[in-house]
């Protein structure tokens, strides 16, 4: 397999993909907070009926501050990439082979070899490349020939990387 593409230098590029390689820990902030939320309006609703709800009315109000706080924190992570991502949109250039995966970017350039990626997770725009848990790098479907697309979609589920 050899497929080949280059990427645009386009200025919402960038923040389009720290929003996809984000998205997964921010996730995280979105749970806890849900759950801190939840459990700060049953303390609250408590307090309302309960003789000794008093004691725990401030605890409760902070849960659900901190759990809003938190739930919001993903939204203003993504606005913010987005927002100074522009001035690092650079052309750049994929090379996948059997073996690794090589980008370049601008000036720099770095490649992940296949046998290191644990899975592949698959987004209406990218497909995420993941390292161990942690994702490594996304490669753009939109810039790719669609005869390579389905090449590395097949790809990717012999090897058993594409997640279901």
């Amino acid at each position: 397999m050899q497929i080949r593409f280059d990427v645009p230098a386009d200025p919402a590029y960038p923040g389009r993909v720290a929003a996809v390689m984000s998205s997964e820990k921010l996730r995280r902030y979105r749970n806890i907070g849900a759950a801190l939320v939840a459990l700060g309006v049953i303390g609250l609703v408590i307090t309302r009926y309960a003789s000794w709800g008093v004691l725990i009315q401030p605890l409760s109000l902070a849960m659900v501050v901190g759990g809003t706080l938190s739930m919001l924190y993903g939204p203003w992570v993504r606005y913010n990439s987005r927002r100074r991502s522009g001035r690092y949109a650079v052309e750049g250039a994929y090379d996948i082979t059997d073996d690794n995966i090589m980008m370049t970017s601008g000036s720099e350039s770095g490649g992940i070899a296949w046998d290191g990626v644990t899975r592949v997770v698959e987004t209406p725009d990218f497909w995420v490349v993941y390292i161990g848990r942690i994702p490594a790098t996304v490669i753009p479907r939109e810039y790719m020939p669609e005869s390579d697309a389905a090449t590395l979609e097949r790809f990717l589920r012999e090897r058993g990387l594409l997640a279901l």
